[in-house]
């Protein structure tokens, strides 16, 4: 099995990596914590504010009903706003450092 050229090591160390895994870091942190707090909205409206959630828009639709279907429609936001920035910005820095990973050089 022939042996690995690229140094990893020194590419984890390269300021390019990590200000890359810096940025995507902040970033789903930044996604994961809006989804969480909409996710508990929910749950929490329904036990202190109940009678919001009972108003009724459109026959049986009410505010709660819509607030629970919303749910997927904020993940799917979620998810085309996270693939957007990964094509544009963290797809195209990484394949700049794989393709430069050959020449990195650690210190041995």
């Amino acid at each position: 099995m022939a042996k690995s050229s690229i140094h990893w090591e020194a590419v984890e160390a390269d300021p390019r990596f990590q200000q890359l895994h810096k940025d995507k870091n902040r970033f789903l942190w930044r996604m994961m914590l809006f989804s969480l707090a909409f996710y508990f909205l929910l749950p929490i409206s329904t036990a202190y504010f109940p009678s919001i959630l009972k108003v009724k828009i459109w026959g049986v639709i009410n505010i709660g009903l819509l607030f629970a279907l919303s749910q997927f429609i904020v993940a799917w936001i979620i998810a085309v706003i996270y693939a957007k920035r990964a094509n544009t910005e963290f797809d195209v820095r990484a394949k700049t450092i794989i393709n430069d990973a050959h020449n990195i050089k650690g210190v041995i």
